[in-house]
């Protein structure tokens, strides 16, 4: 009897020194998360910081309202590019969407809609209401601060016209700092200047699925 008091006791000790361990690891992973989101954070200090050249920009962008004119070749790229784009957004409608936005924002600022197609590939996935761990938003992964900051709070970054203007008016800014160089303006736009691996995803998405006619 002696014996199983021991052994109750000792599994008791040794459950109390368990939970203590695991009360342990879990304070020292939310210290070490909280440095390691620090440091993230800062190497991707570019979502944050405000240029105001392109702030300026962005205000003429969503201040502007004028149409756009469909074109013929315009209605042959968007039946082409839906039916690619067919498994990623299985909607017709939502991919006509979609593809109008891109065609008409892309034009507007200037870039290749296909560019901007592979683009959104890569941010996400053609998801409308995605999120990343920063807080990136919609389909070209816009930040929020940039609504307060153009004086749009209410602003909806799911919005796909809306996000697609900001996309583009962004990924367009950067493409004139680098003097036309893709590969670099590219990197901007995600953060990884000089950093060969998010630009050649852009690079793959065009030439395997995105294109040109």
């Amino acid at each position: 009897m002696y014996r199983h008091f021991n052994k109750a006791i000792g599994k008791k000790t040794k459950n109390k020194h368990y939970h203590l361990f695991v009360l342990i690891c879990c304070l020292f992973f939310f210290i070490l998360s909280g440095t390691a989101s620090s440091a993230l954070a800062k190497n991707y200090s570019y979502r944050t910081n405000v240029d105001e050249d392109l702030k300026n920009l962005l205000i003429e962008a969503v201040g502007d309202t004028s149409g756009f004119i469909d074109r013929f070749d315009a209605q042959v790229w968007l039946l082409d590019m839906s039916t690619r784009m067919a498994k990623q957004v299985p909607n017709p409608k939502e991919r006509m969407d979609i593809l109008k936005n891109v065609h008409s924002e892309a034009t507007r600022a200037g870039l290749q809609p296909e560019l901007v197609l592979s683009v959104i590939q890569v941010e996400s996935n053609f998801d409308n209401f995605a999120i990343s761990w920063v807080g990136a938003r919609g389909l070209m992964q816009i930040m929020p601060f940039w609504l307060k900051e153009i004086g749009h709070p209410n602003d909806n970054l799911f919005d796909i016209k809306t996000n697609l203007r900001f996309g583009c008016t962004i990924l367009s800014y950067y493409l004139k700092i680098e003097k036309g160089n893709l590969f670099r303006a590219l990197g901007r736009y995600n953060g990884s200047l000089g950093r060969a691996r998010y630009p050649n995803k852009v690079f793959k998405a065009m030439r395997s699925k995105w294109y040109k006619q």
